[in-house]
């Protein structure tokens, strides 16, 4: 085998769940062949370059192998090979969301039951003016 559907290769290589997935990433324009947008049926070789964005990652990985079927993870691994641009910026990535505030945490701590039912009785009193 010497060409490989690109969309059956992204799931063949556990980057998407479902074929149906990568076929929509690649027709969205989340996929990117040799610096290109592509068509999902677009045939990949090895030694292309392949950037792919799956939610806030972006990975940048060069194929080392084809499959058109999905096998075990540790299979998918062998079937491309990872930059270390790619790498560094997924691991950066990840220690930025990992120091970044959660949503929310400005806001302080939680309302006692009783500070609650103050806050709901203000916001009634209020609605009641307006109408």
């Amino acid at each position: 085998m010497d060409a490989v559907r690109l969309d059956k290769w992204l799931w063949a290589a556990r980057f998407f769940k479902t074929r149906a997935l990568a076929t929509e990433a690649v027709a969205g324009g989340r996929v990117h062949l040799n610096g290109a947008r592509v068509k999902p049926a677009r045939d990949v070789r090895a030694g292309d370059t392949v950037a792919v964005n799956v939610g806030d990652v972006r990975w940048t990985v060069v194929v080392a192998a084809l499959s058109d079927k999905r096998g075990p993870a540790t299979v998918a691994v062998t079937l491309y090979s990872e930059t270390p641009e790619s790498v560094a910026g997924r691991e950066r990535h990840a220690a930025e969301r990992r120091l970044a505030r959660p949503l929310g945490a400005d806001l302080g701590e939680r309302p006692t039951k009783q500070a609650r039912r103050q806050l709901d009785a203000l916001r009634r009193g209020q609605g009641q003016g307006r109408r």
